[in-house]
C-alpha cells in the first residue's frame, strides 16, 4: 500500500510583538515629582507644618526687616539704632509664650475665656476715649499709655475677642439649630460688632474697623448666611463707610492717592508715591539688606505700615514674593483646618482668624502697591508693633492647636511620641525566646 503523506496542521499566525512600554517610574519624572508632592500635600500634618513654619518665617524675617527699616529713624530720634528692634524682639518672645499657651489650652477653655476677653476689650476701648488715659498717635486716639516706652492698642485685642466670642456664639446656636433663622444669625453678633466698630471709629482708626468688618463677614459666610442677608449687611456697611470717608478730608485725600505717581501740589500723596519708588528701585534681588535709600527720611512709617516697601527695596521682587507666598501658605492652611474639622467652634474660629490675617495682609500690601487707600494697618507678624504682634501670635497658636486636633493629625502625632517606640521595643523583647540574651 502506498504510504500516506503526513497531514500538516496549519500553524497559528505569529502575533506581532507588543511595543515595550517604559515603566511608570521612568516614563515621566515630572509626573513622578507631581505624585510625590501631592502625597506630601495630602498628609495629615501638612496644615500643622504650614501654619507653624510660615508664621515662624514671617516673624523671623519681620524682625530682620524691622531692624533694617527702623535704625535710621531711631538715630534721628537720638535713640540707639536697635531701639525698635529690641522692643519688637521682646514682643516676639512674649508672643511666642502666648502661642505656646494657645497651643496647649483645651478648646473648652478657649470658649470659656471668650466672654471675659470681649468684656475686657470693650472696657479698654472705653478707657481709650477718656481724656488723660487715651493717647493719640498719628491722629488716631486708640492707645493707652502704660509707662516708659510702652503703650497698648486695645482694638488689636478686640479682633481676637470678636473671633473667639463670635465663634462660640455661632457654635452654640448651631448646636441648637437656630442658625436657620436670620434673627438668630444676626443677633447679637452684628450689634456687638457694630458697638466695637463705633468705639474704634471714635478714635478715628478706620483701618482696624475694616478688619473687624471683614471678620464679621467671614463669620457670617461660614455660618451659611443667605445672599440677601449678606447683601443687606454689606449695604449697611458700605453706606456707613461712604459717610465716614466723605466727612473726613484726610480719608478723601487718601482715597485720591490710589495709583498716584506724583506727590501732588501739597505732597498729600508723598507716602504712597515714595512707597512705589522704594519697590521700583529694588529690582529683582534688591539693593541689599540695610541699603535702602527711602528709609533715610523719604518714606514715612518705614518700619510699620510701609515695611513691605522697604522689603521690596532691599530684597527685591524675590523677597516680596517670598513674603506673599508665606502668607498664601498660612491662609491655605487656615482654610484647610476650617474645612476639615467637625467641631463648629473650631471651624468658625479658624475661619475667623484666617479672614483676619489674610484681609489685613491684603489691605496693607494693596496700600503699598497703590491699589488701595492707605488704611494704616500693619502687616501681620511682620510690621513693628507689639500690640498687633501679641494677639496675632496667640491667634496663630489657636490655628496650630486646631490643626493638631484633627483626628488624622492627632493619630500621626501620637505615633511619633517616644512612649510608642518604647512600648514597641518592650513587646519585641518579650517575644524573644527565654534562651536569648
Amino acid at each position: 500500500m502506498p504510504e500516506r503523506a503526513p497531514v500538516r496542521t496549519p500553524r497559528a499566525p505569529k502575533r506581532a510583538p507588543r511595543p515595550r512600554t517604559a515603566p511608570a517610574a521612568a516614563e515621566s519624572p515630572l509626573r513622578q515629582l507631581y505624585v510625590r508632592a501631592r502625597r506630601a500635600w495630602d498628609r495629615p500634618l501638612t496644615a500643622y507644618y504650614l501654619i507653624f513654619g510660615s508664621s515662624l518665617l514671617i516673624t523671623a524675617l519681620g524682625l530682620v526687616m524691622v531692624y533694617s527699616a527702623s535704625m535710621i529713624q531711631a538715630l534721628q530720634l537720638n535713640l540707639p539704632a536697635s531701639y525698635f528692634f529690641r522692643k519688637q524682639f521682646v514682643a516676639a518672645v512674649l508672643g511666642a509664650g502666648l502661642l505656646l499657651v494657645a497651643m496647649r489650652v483645651p478648646v473648652k477653655l478657649h470658649r470659656a475665656l471668650s466672654y471675659p476677653m470681649l468684656a475686657v476689650s470693650v472696657f479698654l476701648m472705653v478707657l481709650v476715649q477718656i481724656p488723660g488715659i487715651g493717647r493719640s498717635v498719628n491722629g488716631n486716639q486708640n492707645w493707652i499709655y502704660l509707662g516708659g516706652p510702652f503703650q497698648l492698642q486695645p482694638s488689636e485685642f478686640g479682633k481676637l475677642a470678636l473671633v473667639l466670642w463670635g465663634a462660640d456664639l455661632l457654635a452654640r446656636k448651631q448646636d441648637k439649630r437656630l442658625l436657620t433663622q436670620w434673627k438668630h444669625m444676626l443677633v447679637p453678633l452684628v450689634p456687638v460688632t457694630f458697638m466695637l466698630l463705633g468705639l474704634i471709629m471714635l478714635g478715628g482708626d478706620m483701618g482696624t474697623a475694616i478688619i473687624l468688618t471683614a471678620i464679621l463677614f467671614g463669620l457670617l459666610w461660614l455660618a451659611g448666611a443667605p445672599t440677601r442677608l449678606f447683601a443687606g449687611v454689606l449695604s449697611i456697611a458700605a453706606v456707613l463707610g461712604v459717610i465716614l470717608i466723605k466727612t473726613s478730608p484726610n480719608r478723601m485725600a487718601r482715597l485720591g492717592c490710589i495709583g498716584a505717581t506724583d506727590p501732588g501740589p501739597s505732597d498729600q500723596c508723598w507716602q504712597a508715591v515714595h512707597g512705589i519708588y522704594a519697590l521700583a528701585s529694588g529690582g529683582f534681588f534688591g539693593s541689599g539688606l540695610g541699603a535702602s535709600v527711602e528709609k533715610w527720611g523719604q518714606l514715612p512709617e518705614p518700619h510699620t505700615d510701609f515695611i513691605f516697601a522697604i522689603t521690596g527695596e532691599e530684597l527685591g521682587l524675590a523677597g516680596t514674593l517670598s513674603v506673599l507666598a508665606l502668607f498664601a501658605a498660612l491662609g491655605y492652611a487656615g482654610i484647610r483646618v476650617a474645612g476639615r474639622t467637625e467641631d463648629p467652634f473650631v471651624r468658625y474660629a479658624a475661619g475667623g482668624v484666617t479672614t483676619w490675617i489674610t484681609a489685613q495682609a491684603v489691605i496693607n500690601v494693596g496700600a503699598v502697591l497703590g491699589l488701595l487707600p492707605i488704611a494704616g494697618v500693619p502687616l501681620p507678624l511682620f510690621s513693628y508693633g507689639g500690640s498687633a504682634l501679641l494677639p496675632t501670635m496667640f491667634a496663630i497658636g489657636l490655628l496650630i492647636a486646631f490643626a493638631r486636633e484633627e483626628p488624622a493629625a492627632k493619630a500621626a502625632l501620637a505615633m511619633r511620641q517616644p512612649r510608642v517606640r518604647w512600648n514597641t521595643m518592650r513587646r519585641r523583647v518579650k517575644a524573644r525566646s527565654s534562651g536569648e540574651r
